[in-house]
């Protein structure tokens, strides 16, 4: 049971430690002594009654962090599939999401996290900006306690203004009663900035500082947040180290150059960007700027629960951006600048970094925290042979591999099935929520939020017939 925390050891796996040096470590064993990792190397010896795991044909990988998921969405999982990110803003700030009840913050949270859990993601960051009430507020908390991962709590409010809910004593009672400097439990103020000039953010980034925390923020959103926003923050020095800068895809060079120069990170949903128009996935630039990046999947609304997702999404946009850039130029590209090793350790360790955790989570090494992963499915031809560990957890793996979880030297996830989480329970939660907000908006609505419309336009006519047709290139009649 979860409750219990025997020792574990991992046996004969290719252990990916994403440590400094990046070691591949061939038929090694890791064991794990409490909530840390005790020891790794070949045929450890181990204390008796120690839990014993064949990790042979699988891979031992640090558990993923994901820096940036709107967790109480995801009772609606799929529901936008077909929005952009206009439609996405008029459904939840503007028209519905204040429907939303503390007990659909708590079941779409439940969802998102034992999600998050099965799929290898160890720690979750919960850009929470539903949190109309601190009811609602608490009602997400006690979610993520009741799931046996590591989150952090990002507190936001797309109903209201940044001054406004960080002033209220209800809101400061609440960071006194919940945010107790728990291990598993972090927390951050997540909200964004218009680029207003006369700056009313202001007050709420003075609010963090005060508390300690950090601040996460949209920015770089296509016709939201850009450039305007990150020099507010420069100019009035509130980027530090643990800003977290999610996006960040229609920035210019200056914005990204004090972003660098403040040592913050950028979370990138690549995923999200290509889809819905906060702009192209920006790796390519951040990583001509030198900044740490770090992966997330944004929202179950529309997009993957998972980091496997993430990375190869994100080494495909990145890839593409390099070869479209250089056939404009006349130009081939020969070797790959974004390797699958990159990816894997922003899934990991730029998680941790963002977090200001990279002493003791994202890796595997003696003395750190104990959150690691086997990927491992003897019923799956796509799970050997591994030849080359980095691109297979980038392109090969995905969730259902996902034999065997630890979380802070406890096992939440063996032989594929969670391990203490009641999916019934959280089923019948998550059907409540439908149920009210089918409700709330009346079928008709309901179906058309699901269904947006198209457009109406004429598809061009096939030019290969050889006859007069319309295209692209021609002047329509």
């Amino acid at each position: 049971m979860v409750g219990e925390r025997r020792p574990v050891v991992l046996r004969n796996g290719t252990v990916l430690t994403m440590d400094g040096a990046h070691q591949v470590l061939n038929d090694h064993d890791v064991l794990v002594v409490d909530d840390r990792i005790a020891a790794i190397g070949p045929r450890l010896e181990v204390p008796e009654g120690t839990v014993e795991i064949d990790a042979a044909n699988g891979i031992v990988m640090p558990g993923m962090i994901d820096t940036h998921r709107h967790m109480w969405q995801t009772a609606m999982r799929g529901y936008g599939a077909d929005w952009t990110l206009t439609q996405y803003f008029v459904w939840y700030y503007l028209e519905w999401g204040k429907v939303f009840r503390p007990q659909d913050i708590h079941a779409g949270n439940l969802l998102g996290a034992a999600e998050a859990l099965d799929a290898g993601v160890t720690t979750t960051v919960d850009w929470s900006h539903g949190l109309q009430t601190t009811d609602h507020a608490d009602a997400a908390v006690d979610a993520l306690r009741a799931v046996p991962g590591r989150f952090v709590l990002a507190y936001g409010n797309i109903q209201d203004s940044p001054a406004s809910w960080t002033a209220k004593p209800e809101f400061r009672d609440f960071v006194t009663r919940r945010m107790t400097g728990d291990d598993m439990l972090g927390f951050q103020l997540a909200f964004d900035v218009t680029g207003d000039p006369s700056f009313p953010e202001k007050p709420a980034f003075e609010v963090a500082r005060e508390l300690g925390v950090p601040v996460t923020t949209h920015a770089g959103v296509w016709g939201a947040t850009n450039d305007d926003g990150i020099r507010l923050m420069h100019d009035n020095g509130f980027m530090t180290p643990q800003s977290i800068y999610v996006h960040a895809a229609t920035l210019s060079a200056d914005s990204y150059h004090r972003i660098a120069a403040t040592g913050g990170s950028i979370s990138v949903s690549t995923e999200s960007e290509q889809s819905a128009g906060q702009g192209y996935p920006p790796t390519w630039a951040i990583r001509e700027h030198g900044i740490p990046v770090s992966l997330s999947m944004d929202t179950s609304v529309w997009w993957s629960g998972d980091l496997f997702s993430a990375m190869r999404t994100t080494l495909g946009a990145d890839r593409a951006r390099e070869h479209m850039a250089a056939h404009a130029r006349n130009d081939t590209v020969t070797h790959s600048s974004l390797r699958a090793e990159h990816v894997v350790d922003w899934a990991t360790m730029g998680g941790a970094r963002a977090l200001g955790r990279s002493s003791d989570l994202g890796s595997l090494e003696v003395g750190k925290k104990a959150d690691i992963v086997l990927l491992r499915n003897e019923n799956s031809p796509a799970m050997f042979p591994v030849l080359n560990p980095y691109g297979h957890v980038a392109f090969q793996a995905q969730r259902s591999d996902v034999d065997t979880v630890i979380v802070d030297g406890r096992i939440v996830k063996r032989d594929h099935r969670l391990v203490g989480v009641d999916l019934q329970a959280i089923r019948s939660q998550v059907e409540q929520t439908v149920e009210h907000l089918r409700a709330q908006l009346g079928e008709e609505a309901w179906q058309k939020g699901m269904n947006p419309d198209i457009p109406e336009s004429k598809v061009l006519d096939n030019p290969y017939t050889y006859t007069e047709y319309r295209g692209d290139t021609r002047t329509s009649v």
